[in-house]
């Protein structure tokens, strides 16, 4: 069992029934093989059927059913749903959370080494909605690991080391610690995943680094904690000015960087790769990757989703997820 993976269908007022079909198509008989999908069988059929497109379908309730003879297993999660798209959000919830556990057990009982969540609306899931699946699934998680958010592309990566909270609190949250640990889970995992150590930059909190002042994060936090990953051989180079480091010239030189907060990374990862990217949590023990946008609410049902991030997710799991 080791050699298929789950995907779990995600916010079920979204385009991810669509995206799921359409990547679908566009894999080989060898790779419908190897994928299945947790969600409402009926769900998704209905929707599928509102959009006119036309896959074939199966509904299995345990991998033991699992048919590899071209058809798209769809593990079946029971919630019963009256129309295509109009859902309760109480009934979303419910929907997500129960499809997030079911492949949390599966990945446990059959030693499953990867999973692929399609994007989910987190107003709908979190009361508390700062948060985001990556927090989640630590959360959820029987062994409570921490977790880190890595967006990536093949050109390089980038992490932010607090994900979805208030900017007026970030530097609160930054300590010498914290940094430690993100660079250690980022190091680990990206070993495991890729068989290499990644070239790492970590960015400053301030404008200009703060010059360096003796108060500065950068000088009493940041700086610190480099020289402590320097001593045991972590090669972490910074605080690097984040208003140079995305330049050509500069980003080049690593795989990956690391900032402070969510859009000081994001944004000019974004600019520069659009939505040519996927979403990985690392530091579970199994790889979780997601296509990098959202439930795309303003084309349900007009099947105009573009489902490269998503064929994009389901490629790298190909390529890397069964060393994970």
């Amino acid at each position: 069992m080791k050699k298929i993976f789950p995907i779990v269908a995600g916010e079920p007022r979204s385009i991810n029934a669509e995206i799921i079909a359409k990547c679908w198509k566009k894999l080989n008989f060898t790779e419908r093989k190897k994928v299945f999908v947790i969600g409402n069988f009926n769900l998704i059929k209905s929707q599928l059927d509102y959009l006119k497109l036309k896959i074939p379908l199966k509904k299995i309730k345990t991998l033991n059913h699992f048919d590899n003879k071209g058809f798209l297993n769809i593990l079946d999660v029971e919630l019963k749903f009256n129309k295509p798209f109009k859902i309760k959000k109480k009934e979303v919830k419910k929907y997500v959370i129960k499809c997030l556990n079911e492949a949390l057990k599966i990945i446990e009982k059959y030693k499953i080494s990867s999973l692929v969540t399609c994007p989910f609306n987190k107003k709908n899931l979190f009361e508390n909605n700062r948060i985001g699946l990556t927090e989640f699934l630590s959360k959820i998680d029987r062994k409570k690991k921490e977790t880190v958010m890595m967006i990536y592309s093949e050109k390089f990566a980038v992490v932010p080391l607090t994900n979805h909270i208030n900017q007026k609190i970030v530097h609160k949250k930054i300590n010498k610690s914290l940094i430690i640990r993100k660079i250690q889970i980022i190091l680990r995992s990206y070993k495991k995943i890729f068989g290499k150590n990644p070239k790492i930059a970590i960015t400053g909190l301030n404008p200009h680094n703060d010059e360096f002042r003796l108060k500065s994060e950068e000088n009493k936090i940041i700086l610190p904690a480099v020289k402590y990953l320097n001593k045991k051989k972590i090669k972490v180079h910074g605080p690097v000015p984040a208003d140079t480091i995305f330049l050509k010239d500069k980003i080049k030189s690593f795989n990956l960087i690391v900032g402070m907060y969510h859009d000081q990374v994001l944004a000019p990862f974004k600019a520069l790769n659009g939505f040519d990217a996927i979403n990985i949590t690392l530091g579970l023990d199994f790889l979780r990757v997601a296509p990098d946008h959202g439930t795309g609410e303003e084309i349900i049902g007009k099947k105009l989703a573009d489902s490269k991030s998503l064929l994009k997710t389901i490629k790298f799991v190909f390529k890397y997820g069964y060393k994970a």
